[in-house]
């Protein structure tokens, strides 16, 4: 079984930045593309971004490109979020997820099927 833990949730104010952490269980790791996706309320859960096996390939959400950087520490079964330029809008429950596709391009809820119970973002204006 697979488990997902995420942190590094919390309160920012517009323009600052965090990183997210999502440390993952077992020993394939590195297998397996992983992704972030994100739940505001009263709205869908959307895709953030998503990154390959190797960390070589990533892909982002055009409302996030440019300002959040995902990238991966197989070593440490880790993935990571940094988001910068933060604001009120990015606002929601940020989920990891991991995806059996090595496409790279997985941006489907349904692509992913092992997630984490999330990590709260809140950006003040």
């Amino acid at each position: 079984q697979v488990q997902l833990v995420e942190s590094g949730g919390g309160l920012v104010q517009a323009g600052g930045s965090l990183r997210l952490s999502c440390a993952a269980s077992g020993r394939t790791f590195s297998n397996y593309a992983m992704g972030w996706f994100r739940q505001a309320p009263g709205k869908e859960r959307e895709f953030v971004a998503t990154i390959s096996r190797s960390g070589s390939g990533t892909y982002y959400a055009d409302s996030v490109k440019g300002r959040f950087t995902i990238s991966r520490d197989n070593a440490k079964n880790t993935v990571y979020l940094q988001m910068n330029s933060l604001k009120p809008e990015d606002t929601a429950v940020y989920f990891c997820a991991r995806t059996p596709y090595s496409s790279g391009r997985s941006t489907y809820v349904h692509d992913y099927d092992y997630w984490g119970q999330g990590t709260q973002v809140t950006v003040s204006s």
